[in-house]
């Protein structure tokens, strides 16, 4: 007797290995399977603007990085003792100026330079909504906590939806030719909207991926927002928001991905990184017994064979 419905996908064929170069873009979503990435020493820059979460934020952080654009005081603003950028997280807000711009121009280059050689670029999408600065006529990816009234908000068409997507698709191909790239929607439940209006800006996505996915081979839809609403589908799964998915659910939605974009080889190079840093996370009571020296050495041994069989993996 079967209690739930689980989802079936079938295998890529093509697959993602530690050698290949990974960039993660979108949501916090995006930030979860980026941990997963980064603790497995997989070679991948994790969402290099911060959280993202609509089309248009998406597509104009790879805009400002392949354009490489650099970034001066003018396109800051200053805020409750902050300087901060419209199209970056809070992250990188600060009250020094220097500091700021720093982080944001080395992040800008950084990305751009990760764009020329990426083989996997993650896009997970949270929203159809967005909010325009009314003065400044953008699209910001961080409102910032300024007043409401300084912005308007609305839920982009399926029209608009697609073609912000396609566009952002075609900008990174026509970039990088040989970038395969991964689509998903967030699980994650933009609450605020209301349910309504969340089902349907979900729903916007989804089909707007669906469309980019059967015109474009080098993308592939995931279906992250699938396993936790239809697949798992239990509050047992968030977390305690009850918005956000439990590190269950996040567990679980990985070894899926696990199962769709990583070969046999793979698998077992991550058991290997597995037991590496399960072990560096304990806590030796006596580093300088024989018994937590041996377990050192042991370990150490491990790292080195580990990287000098493949260079690309670095502890």
């Amino acid at each position: 007797m079967k209690f739930r419905t689980e989802i079936e996908i079938g295998k890529s064929i093509h697959k993602i290995e530690h050698k290949h170069k990974i960039l993660t873009i979108g949501s916090c979503f995006a930030d979860n399977i980026g941990e997963k990435f980064s603790s497995l020493k997989f070679q991948i820059l994790q969402n290099p603007f911060g959280v993202l979460f609509n089309p248009q934020s998406i597509l104009n952080s790879i805009e400002i990085s392949l354009e490489n654009r650099l970034f001066n005081e003018n396109d800051l603003f200053f805020h409750k003792g902050e300087f901060h950028s419209f199209f970056h997280h809070s992250s990188f807000s600060s009250h020094k100026l220097d500091e700021i711009l720093d982080k944001i121009n080395s992040t800008t280059k950084q990305t751009n330079k990760f764009l020329n050689e990426v083989d996997w670029v993650i896009l997970t999408f949270g929203t159809s909504f967005v909010y325009k600065h009314l003065e400044k006529g953008i699209v910001v990816s961080n409102n910032h906590k300024l007043p409401e009234n300084q912005f308007e908000r609305r839920k982009l068409t399926n029209f608009e939806t697609t073609q912000i997507i396609s566009k952002t698709i075609k900008l990174i191909k026509n970039q990088n030719l040989k970038a395969k790239i991964i689509v998903t929607v967030s699980p994650v439940r933009h609450w605020k909207d209301g349910a309504i209006e969340n089902q349907r800006s979900k729903a916007n996505l989804i089909l707007a991926l669906e469309k980019i996915e059967t015109e474009c081979k080098d993308v592939v839809y995931f279906p992250s927002y699938e396993l936790l609403l239809d697949d798992l589908r239990d509050y047992r799964f968030y977390g305690s928001d009850l918005i956000h998915p439990s590190e269950e659910a996040i567990n679980y939605i990985w070894e899926k991905f696990s199962d769709t974009f990583f070969d046999e080889t793979t698998l077992e190079i991550i058991k290997r990184i597995e037991k590496i840093v399960q072990a560096q996370n304990h806590k030796i009571r006596n580093p300088e017994s024989e018994e937590g020296k041996n377990f050192l050495t042991n370990l150490n041994k491990q790292i080195s064979e580990i990287e000098n069989e493949f260079d690309y993996i670095k502890f």
